[in-house]
């Protein structure tokens, strides 16, 4: 099954979760109506004693009363969960108990997690998703949470970074970035918010349980009435629990073998599982909203239930033998992993890793030579890998981050470096232009900013095309910590100094579309789009304008032009819908803008299509240059597709 595929799952799982919200709203309301009708017929009863009790089970103004406001209650419920997890991952990590992790954490196990979710970011072209702790978990467990890619958090606890060695945290973390490529997230976020709505009766009850009159005299009726809300509150408490096992259970042997895919070393992750399953009930969390997210945690969170019935997870003997069918049956004493992290701060060294032999030529683990030679790439290599990283990405992701020169990497992590690394990937190599830029960069941002731009330009203007835009996700997470205003002035340099030379090269184009698209709602608390085209009718302007631009950029005579146009159009799949080759004018930058804003509201099928298309009028040649494939990976990640690195040596 393909990235889209997966993706078109997780919408059709959606559509099943509805189904069992409507079931399980009616079942409620049929609850609450039969014991609003016990209550009212006992009252009833009692003012008329002595004459014969008349018992009826249909009272429409009743059942009104009790459907309207058991409806009001979940409907209240769901839309101020929603809203409240309307910022993406970084909300439920913070609901949970988590802490932000500082980039430039001295904490050994810390910076551990930071080195491997760097290097799966990398490896799966995946944005660098913000990391949490969750300081008060001794259990071992974690989440990712998030609407898209874009707004990702991955949350662990402290016990997971304290007792898993460096490969089984590998394997867990793999685990979630499946979740993400696997489009489980939004699933998971609109499973919380109905979630939350199903139980609020029961929350409700239990605050009423719990008031107290102010005068002992008098009767309080509210811990009564709450009494009875909770026990109809059960009633959706089940039911939630019903709905997060079915939609949750599947999904995590799913994610269990696209983890073991990815890293290809099942040991990891069945060691995790393993120190789990050594101290029962070892992955519990301590949270009071832990049931809410139960279903997007890496291990079950809650107490074992009757027959686990109602788990959200498979048992732990089940998901170790679909990925190591010669375990033993025995879990091993559990124990606290030694600081075995490569790297805490610029200049320290705790245990480094084994080097592994270079994959890439010309690109040897540990050393700054990343200024390789562009080579050609071959068309068919590119969708296969889209959404499915591989060991040798994997592979080549560390390579990549060790490659990188001590004083990008401290850049990169820092709020501050990080704007500092990105204007010095836009300098102008020319003399006259880079002077003028620098300038100007003093007097909007300050000498220090200057100096430090200065200080990193001649150690990014070697690094190859395919390093530039790791480098950019490199920094993402740095950058979302920075204030309101900061990033204002930020975002408006970096324009100025796209457009200062008066050219904008593909590269700028694509860093500019990455900051719009993944940074800048961080900070406009922009609610997360939802789909709009189910069909290509509406759209195909928008991929007339993509097309023609793509076989603009690879070829100069007009004849090439056409016939690179003309090469992706039948994997467009356009069923009749004619479109033309436009002219260089129509298609300029901010048409190609404005196309891919609107494509990427489109269903995974149209994105696929679409990427067939871009890859074969790109491809038209035979032949993928490095410069064309690191745009095709800007059109990819501007689609919400991650498209992880071309390996041409792989």
């Amino acid at each position: 099954m393909d990235f889209f595929a997966r993706q078109d799952q997780a919408r059709r799982n959606t559509k099943l979760l509805v189904f069992y919200f409507v079931v399980a709203v009616v079942l409620i309301v049929a609850s609450v109506y039969f014991a609003s009708l016990l209550i009212f017929q006992g009252a009833t009863t009692y003012r008329h004693r002595g004459e014969l009790p008349v018992f009826a089970l249909w009272n429409p103004k009743l059942f009104l009363l009790a459907a309207g406001g058991t409806l009001a209650v979940i409907a209240c419920g769901s839309l101020f969960k929603t809203a409240q997890l309307s910022s993406g991952g970084s909300a439920v990590a913070e609901s949970l108990g988590g802490r932000l992790v500082d980039s430039n954490t001295r904490d050994p196990h810390e910076r551990k997690l930071l080195n491997v979710v760097e290097e799966m970011a990398i490896a799966s072209g995946v944005p660098t998703p913000q990391v949490y702790v969750m300081e008060d978990e001794s259990g071992i467990n974690a989440f990712a949470a998030g609407h898209s890619p874009n707004d990702a958090a991955i949350g662990v606890t402290r016990g997971c970074i304290a007792t898993l060695k460096r490969d089984e945290l590998q394997g867990v973390i793999g685990h979630e970035f499946s979740h993400i490529l696997n489009g489980d997230m939004r699933l998971n976020l609109r499973l919380m918010g109905i979630i939350f709505g199903i139980v609020c009766l029961a929350v409700i009850g239990r605050i009423l349980l719990s008031s107290r009159s102010g005068n002992s005299r008098e009767k309080n009726p509210l811990p009564l009435l709450g009494l009875v809300l909770l026990i109809l509150g059960w009633v959706g408490v089940f039911f939630a629990q019903l709905i997060q096992a079915a939609v949750s259970r599947q999904r995590e042997f799913l994610a269990d073998a696209s983890a073991v895919q990815f890293t290809r070393n099942p040991d990891g992750l069945s060691g995790a599982l393993q120190k789990i399953g050594a101290v029962h009930e070892s992955s519990r969390l301590e949270t009071k909203h832990a049931q809410e997210a139960s279903h997007m945690f890496f291990s079950n969170a809650l107490k074992s239930s009757l027959f686990n019935a109602m788990a959200t997870h498979p048992p732990l003997e089940e998901r170790i033998r679909a990925i190591d069918p010669n375990w033993d049956g025995k879990f091993p004493a559990a124990a606290f992993a030694e600081a075995e992290v490569e790297e805490t701060m610029p200049g320290q060294k705790i245990k480094p890793r084994s080097p592994l032999p270079p994959i890439i030529p010309g690109f040897p683990a540990g050393a700054s030579g990343l200024g390789t030679a562009a080579t050609a790439i071959q068309a068919a290599s590119i969708l296969p890998n889209l959404g499915n990283p591989t060991p040798l990405h994997l592979r080549y992701a560390v390579e990549l981050r060790e490659s990188l020169p001590e004083n990008i990497r401290a850049a990169a992590r820092d709020p501050q470096g990080a704007t500092t690394l990105l204007y010095a990937l836009l300098l102008s190599e020319d003399a006259a232009m880079r002077a003028l830029q620098l300038a100007e960069l003093a007097r909007r941002a300050g000498p220090a900013i200057q100096e430090q731009t200065v200080a990193l330009w001649p150690e990014v203007l070697p690094l190859a095309q395919r390093a530039r835009l790791p480098l950019v996700n490199l920094a993402l997470p740095a950058l979302r910590q920075l204030g309101a205003d900061e990033f204002q002035k930020f975002s408006a340099l970096l324009a100025w100094l796209i457009e200062s030379d008066e050219q904008i090269v593909l590269f700028e184009f694509v860093l500019q579309k990455i900051i719009q698209r993944q940074i800048a709602p961080h900070f406009t608390r922009v609610p997360p789009a939802a789909t709009q085209y189910y069909s290509l009718k509406p759209l195909a302007p928008d991929c007339a304008v993509l097309l023609s631009a793509l076989a603009q950029t690879g070829q100069a005579e007009p004849a090439e032009i056409a016939k690179a146009f003309a090469s992706g159009l039948p994997y467009l799949r356009a069923r009749g819908e004619a479109l033309t080759l436009l002219t260089r004018e129509e298609c300029g930058l901010t048409e190609i803008s404005n196309a891919l804003d609107r494509l990427a509201l489109a269903v995974p099928q149209i994105k696929k299509n679409l990427l067939e298309a871009c890859v074969q009028v790109v491809g038209a040649d035979g032949l993928i240059q490095e410069s064309e494939a690191e745009l095709l990976r800007g059109i990819a990640e501007t689609l919400d597709c991650p498209m992880p690195p071309f390996l041409t040596a792989a």
